[in-house]
């Protein structure tokens, strides 16, 4: 639109000067009607310049900011100023505009990939080396602001004069620079082992934040074989390259940074994007054989892990049923044992009952002497103190009963026909008793009779 003001402006300008050849014809008598609206020629050009140099005026004094977009103004007295903003804008005329993206976008690009709108191209990819000597090839994207202070931005348009400039000169070889600097620190066996991300972060907050001052330290660990033979030196079965990486810090334990060129100008990095990381053919043979080897080492693993099962399940068998058997046998055993201690206990009670027993007996018999005695020391007694006229009347009745029953029966004494008397002073029918009292007294002593 301001574009044909200016054209406007110009036609008009040139309109003027033509009127200047322009002379309208006049009438016989030389005169020419003039209506009452009608303007001289001389007012007619001057007013079509005038006009024509307004418009071009005013086609100089504003131009349009596009959107995505800041730009750099420099007026023809030497005022610098900036626009952020987008829309229409007015500037004074004749000043020189530079038109600077907002937004700057670096990216490596292969053969056939679109790189329409990318103002930073990197072509084949990033060669970096990781610690551990693997090459690789990485493709980033990285987006970055371009300052939005004044100051700053008028700083950074005068120094680099033109975008390309600062994207060629200076954007690209930063992220170039920084991607290599990321590989130093990390091995490509860890990459692929779950660092990935950390490899991503750490080039992100370097290229926010400026790069990590680091110190590299590499380590060999000796491995020695499984089976070593008596009396000879230790068989080393591999010597392993380990490395390590420590970030530097500050005696405020803050993180010693490298400030670069993206920081140094105060450009916003806003993304940082690891499209792939492609890794030399050498190291991807490796990682095939180690991954078939791992893969056979995780077999026999399974293998070792499963035999190691099935001979605990065999111990665990055979501990279950020793345990069984130690259990019945326990149980047999306990079965013994209760009888013999009840055996035991019966043995002993029947020899504490046998005990009691001896001793009862022996009270007994004790006490039975102790009566007999009683008795024949009683009886001894009667016998010296001699029976009283009651009691030899009683014994006497007693004996003639006694006698008598034996005469009388089937089985009575037998005297002889004829005896011979004895001469003495007892009389022959005391005699007779005495006799028959001896025969009485041996027949009571007959088992029948004790």
């Amino acid at each position: 639109m301001l574009t044909v003001m200016a054209i406007v402006g110009i036609i008009l300008i040139i309109i003027s000067f033509v009127a200047l050849l322009y002379h309208p014809r006049r009438d016989v008598a030389g005169n020419l009607p003039v209506p009452r609206w009608y303007f001289s020629m001389a007012e007619r050009r001057g007013t079509i310049f005038i006009v024509g140099l307004i418009l071009l005026s005013l086609s100089g004094s504003f131009f349009y900011a596009r959107p995505g977009y800041q730009y750099y103004l420099i007026s023809p007295f030497g005022t610098k100023s900036v626009v952020f903003t987008q829309g229409y804008k007015f500037k004074v005329p004749f000043t020189r505009i530079q038109e600077w993206e907002k937004y700057v976008d670096v990216k490596v690009v292969t053969d056939d990939e679109p790189s329409e709108g990318i103002t930073g191209i990197i072509h084949g990819g990033i060669p970096i080396r990781f610690i551990d000597q693997v090459t690789a090839l990485v493709d980033v994207s990285v987006r970055m602001q371009m300052p939005q202070d004044a100051t700053t931005f008028i700083s950074l348009a005068e120094e680099f004069r033109h975008p390309q400039n600062l994207i060629n000169n200076t954007l690209v070889p930063t992220v170039r620079e920084q991607v290599i600097n990321t590989g130093y620190m990390f091995a490509a066996q860890d990459y692929i082992s779950g660092g990935a991300s950390d490899f991503r972060a750490t080039l992100d907050e370097q290229l926010k934040n400026g790069g990590y001052s680091v110190e590299r330290k590499e380590f060999y660990d000796t491995i020695f074989a499984d089976i070593q033979i008596e009396g000879s030196q230790r068989v080393i079965k591999d010597i392993k390259t380990r490395y390590e990486v420590t970030k530097r810090k500050d005696g405020n334990g803050v993180f010693v940074r490298i400030p670069h060129d993206i920081t140094k100008n105060n450009i916003l990095v806003t993304q940082a994007i690891i499209d792939q990381v492609e890794l030399e053919q050498a190291f991807k043979t490796r990682l095939e054989a180690q991954r078939d080897i791992s893969a056979q080492k995780r077999i026999e693993l399974e293998k070792i892990e499963t035999a190691k099962a099935e001979q605990q399940r065999i111990v665990a068998e055979g501990e279950r049923d020793k345990a069984q058997e130690r259990v019945t046998q326990e149980k047999d055993q306990v079965k013994k044992l209760i009888a013999i201690e009840t055996r035991l206990k019966e043995e002993e009670t029947n020899k504490k009952l046998a005990a009691i027993q001896l001793q009862t007996e022996r009270l007994k018999a004790q006490a039975l002497r102790v009566q007999k005695d009683a008795e024949a020391y009683a009886n001894q007694r009667l016998v010296q103190a001699g029976l009283t006229p009651q009691e030899r009347a009683e014994w006497d009745y007693k004996i003639a009963t006694g006698v008598a029953e034996k005469l009388a029966g089937p089985d009575g004494i037998k005297f002889p026909s004829t005896y011979l008397s004895g001469g003495g002073s007892t009389s022959q029918n005391d005699a007779l008793q005495q006799i028959m009292t001896l025969m009485l007294a041996q027949q009571m002593k007959t088992p029948d009779g004790n």
